[in-house]
């Protein structure tokens, strides 16, 4: 049996709500403090419409990060340098560290509410799996690193949505420090994006 198309008005209303979630966590001070009634309402749907589009809070914020990674995905996926495969590993190691960086403060507090969501532990999430498994395949590339695994846990560390949110917001460090920072780290334990494999 063919798999039924959503009807154009769900469509629209799921547009609507993820554009309006997207407003609240962007101007929200605290990601707790926007609730489901607030983006019902921001969306001009009923709650009942969130609750039987996205399950619940959790998969509403889930949704809207995947529609705003998708691009990143892309890129990584089958896009040009310095994301897309065919980079060296170490240039793409930082390429894709960078974009998670980047990711992460044009989007602070959606993914502080999706690392406080769910399960008892950020690392059990299915979108840190994608990240982790993605980036170990690249540093299982280069010559000389031992433990890719750990590796990638220890470079995603530095990037996980409460410090990227410490640093920008609460110590004010420009996005241009925070890049440069991370790159500095990142060569430390990978080498410099011009390394050769």
């Amino acid at each position: 049996m063919p798999e039924r198309k959503p009807r154009a008005d769900a469509l629209r209303n799921r547009e609507a709500v993820l554009a309006a979630a997207d407003r609240l966590f962007a101007a929200c001070e605290r990601p707790e403090d926007v609730t489901m009634a607030d983006i019902a309402a921001a969306a001009g749907v009923g709650k009942g419409t969130l609750f039987r589009g996205f399950g619940d809070r959790t998969g509403l914020i889930q949704a809207l990060y995947e529609a705003r990674l998708d691009p990143v995905r892309r890129a990584i996926a089958d896009g040009p340098r310095p994301l897309g495969p065919g980079t060296p590993p170490a240039e793409r190691a930082h390429a894709l560290l960078d974009a998670v960086l980047c990711f992460k403060l044009d989007h602070r507090h959606l993914s502080l509410a999706l690392e406080g969501t769910g399960s008892d532990s950020p690392y059990q999430a299915e979108h840190y799996d994608w990240w982790h498994s993605t980036l170990r395949e690249v540093l299982e590339q280069l010559p000389g690193l031992s433990d890719a695994d750990f590796a990638a846990h220890a470079l995603l560390a530095a990037v996980r949505a409460d410090l990227v949110d410490h640093l920008a917001g609460r110590r004010r460090m420009s996005r241009e420090s925070l890049r440069a920072g991370l790159a500095a780290f990142v060569t430390r334990v990978v080498g410099g994006p011009d390394q050769a494999p």
